[in-house]
């Protein structure tokens, strides 16, 4: 009896080459099109949004919510929405923009801000939005200082983590302009016991 041998099929190399081509496009879309314009994903560093987000947590981040930005450019296609007071949104870090962080958007351009006995008063009012109002906010850093009140730059936001006690946020270094905006938080993936909507 013949020893049975693997036999290669004649045309293995126009096979491996579909293949090739099918994973090129893949990346091509999912890095050329799908990421710079629909949904990146993004991974939590750090505690400052606990308990809303901890460390690990991994979630995508909606571009077209706001609308994506063209990349090399400052040119912005037009979003779904406007961003809304108490999104969790991710945004290249103004000191350096070389690092992305993932904060609450707490006020816009234009208005005042103060954080007093735990609360932050936006115009002379305290914020009811339950995601922010919910929450004790520590005065740190020289833009959350006990009596100070701050107006927030035209075509800017002013944005704090959810565990003050623990976030560098808008109170040390400022405002997130609008250009530096990336995306609303939406959808928590990872890990499976923590797949939800966020809010």
């Amino acid at each position: 009896m013949d020893n049975e041998k693997n036999v290669v099929p004649e045309n293995w190399k126009k096979i491996v080459w579909e293949w090739v081509e099918s994973l090129i496009v893949a990346f091509i879309i999912a890095f050329g099109i799908i990421r710079p314009f629909f949904v990146q994903p993004f991974s939590i560093p750090s505690g400052s949004m606990r308990m809303t987000l901890i460390e690990g947590d991994r979630l995508f981040v909606n571009k077209l919510q706001y609308g994506p930005q063209v990349p090399f450019t400052k040119y912005r296609l037009p979003g779904f929405n406007k961003p809304q007071r108490g999104d969790v949104v991710v945004f290249k870090y103004p000191v350096t923009r070389e690092k992305d962080f993932i904060k609450r958007l707490i006020a816009f351009g234009g208005e005042t801000v103060e954080i007093k006995d735990g609360k932050v008063y936006v115009n002379d009012k305290p914020i009811t939005d339950g995601s922010i109002a919910k929450l004790h906010y520590y005065n740190m850093g020289q833009y959350g200082q006990v009596g100070r009140k701050i107006t927030v730059p035209t075509g800017s936001f002013f944005v704090m983590g959810d565990n003050s006690a623990s976030s560098h946020d808008s109170r040390f270094w400022g405002f997130v302009s609008e250009e530096l905006l990336i995306g609303k938080a939406e959808c928590l993936f990872w890990p499976l016991n923590r797949i939800r909507w966020i809010k």
